[in-house]
């Protein structure tokens, strides 16, 4: 088949990676794409938050299937204008992808489906919020209701810097904090059957021993050898397949990558958030080990016929992936440093870019993802960071505790 990958970060990137190796897949096109998708893929010009673009595009380049990566043009109806055209698409309607569009939304279906997850007040005004933080009570946790690239939230015992979080915002939700270790479950759903992948764990603050503020991922590791035996099952059953048969109830099937992410508290999991598309580092380590084919697969979740598809195949061993982001990320980040050292297989591409002489530059915050596989754990975690060792960017940071503790644990076993 042919397939047009519509995104421009490393989740992309792995996208593409894992296609380009499909034997199922003839023609590969990304739009716009990065440095690192142009070896392997066609590239076009996109304007991605555009539906109707999106859509002339998969005509264009006669796409049998397209894969929507980012959360804005899924929120922009991308994906409904796609189908419109005749033309399978992975990523859920517009109406669909509220789910991560809206905080609020997300936690009416929640309530409606009885999925567990924390308890929380919908606030637009200063006042509501002071009478939420007085009643959930710190650590404080303040959330954009709407779309904020993976750092709209703020988790503090600082009651003034979650009430100024807020007031910055405008409407949020204040929710009461959930206290255990955190889990991504991706689930491939066409709308009635949900398939879950590998259970993955990332890391969100910017600094070693999750401090500093919040960014859209900086590593992440799988699988997680120390979930309880059933957990995937019992997230599967208690929140993935009731959201999807709450969406369907709506009359708004849910067709595409419902990401879970859960907090694994003492009284069971309960659900932090909702995302409406694969995230981002998590891709990286989950497609890495995915030996199943990745197009037939997706193929299946925008055709209804996941009921359909074999039981899913993965590699042994474990995954890691280090961010490396730019000089001061997640602030503004420093653009047009050169790059050397990332050529190498493993080294996946977010911001990046090619100049006139085909010199590699930053061109976002998150700039690389340092990916690596291994028969265990602690031999993916050495093999990901010898790859970040080898990469020179100026004023670059990575946290150097990706899936350091989990490796201890396993050691201390």
């Amino acid at each position: 088949m042919r397939v047009l990958v519509v995104g421009s970060g490393a989740r992309e990137h792995a996208l593409c990676l894992s296609l380009a190796a499909d034997p199922a897949v003839t023609a590969l096109i990304c739009a716009p794409g990065n440095a690192g998708t142009m070896s392997i893929a066609e590239h076009r010009r996109l304007a991605v938050s555009d539906p109707a673009a999106v859509a002339a595009l998969a005509t264009e380049v006669r796409a049998d299937l397209v894969v929507i990566g980012p959360e804005a043009p899924l929120v922009a109806g991308a994906a409904d204008a796609v189908r419109a055209a005749g033309i399978a698409c992975f990523g859920p309607s517009r109406q669909a992808a509220q789910l991560e569009g809206s905080k609020a939304f997300a936690k009416d279906v929640m309530a409606a489906a009885g999925v567990p997850t924390a308890r929380a007040a919908v606030c637009e005004t200063a006042e509501q919020v002071e009478a939420a933080l007085a009643e959930f009570g710190p650590p404080y946790v303040v959330k954009d209701d709407g779309l904020a690239a993976g750092k709209g939230v703020v988790v503090t015992s600082d009651r003034g810097q979650a009430a100024a979080h807020a007031a910055a915002c405008g409407r949020v939700l204040v929710e009461e904090y959930l206290d255990g270790p955190e889990v991504s479950l991706f689930c491939v759903t066409d709308g009635v059957s949900v398939l879950p992948l590998l259970p993955a764990q990332d890391y969100k603050r910017i600094g070693d021993g999750d401090t500093g503020p919040n960014t859209g991922g900086m590593g992440a590791y799988a699988p997680l050898d120390w979930l309880p035996a059933g957990a995937v099952e019992q997230v599967v059953a208690e929140v993935a397949r009731p959201t999807v048969d709450e969406m369907r109830r709506r009359g708004t099937p849910f067709a595409g990558l419902l990401y879970v992410g859960l907090a694994m508290t003492a009284a069971g999991p309960r659900v932090i958030e909702f995302n409406a598309r694969f995230g981002d580092p998590e891709t990286q380590v989950v497609l890495a080990l995915l030996e199943s084919s990745l197009a037939g697969l997706l193929h299946a979740a925008a055709t209804g016929t996941l009921a359909e598809h074999s039981p899913l195949r993965w590699r042994a061993g474990a995954a890691v992936t280090v961010v490396i982001a730019a000089a001061n990320y997640p602030g503004t980040p420093r653009l047009d440093d050169a790059i050397r050292g990332a050529d190498l297989p493993g080294v996946i591409h977010a911001g990046t870019r090619r100049d006139g002489d085909g010199v590699l530059r930053s061109a976002g915050g998150r700039v690389l993802s340092a990916t690596a596989v291994g028969d265990t754990l602690a031999e993916a975690r050495d093999a990901a960071y010898r790859l970040v060792a080898g990469i020179e960017l100026a004023g670059s940071q990575h946290r150097t505790d990706i899936a350091a503790a989990a490796v201890a644990q396993q050691a201390a076993r």
